[in-house]
């Protein structure tokens, strides 16, 4: 069993509190009547623990959860080979770059392209 405590009665959503697509996922699920616990990586400083476990969970590599498009990425980082540690330690410092929302119902992980995504887990 990982850090993250998931539960199949309800919802936990990790996201950005600045990002559009988040407030509309965030939105669509309260609509729905979808049991929510809101988690804002702005506000709630991940550990490397929760980031590796995430990036497991979506069976991704942890570097493949940095959005290397995003301009606080481009802005501060070159497009380098890092370790797992650095990736972590980059999304740790700077949780805007991290590719989110990202929904966890028991066992089952997504990350939220569309709103309506959210309905898929």
């Amino acid at each position: 069993m990982g850090e993250i405590a998931t539960s199949e009665r309800q919802i936990t959503l990790f996201y950005n509190s600045k990002s559009v697509r988040a407030k509309k996922a965030l939105a669509y699920a309260k609509s729905e009547g979808l049991p929510i616990q809101e988690i804002d990586i702005l506000k709630t400083t991940l550990t490397g623990t929760q980031i590796a476990e995430l990036a497991d969970r979506l069976h991704i590599e942890i570097k493949d959860l940095v959005n290397q498009e995003h301009p606080s990425y481009s802005s501060k980082f070159k497009h380098y080979e890092f370790s797992s540690e650095d990736w972590i330690k980059m999304i740790k410092h700077n949780p805007s770059i991290m590719k989110q929302p990202i929904a966890l119902r028991g066992e089952k992980t997504i990350l939220v392209e569309t709103p309506t995504d959210i309905i898929k887990i």
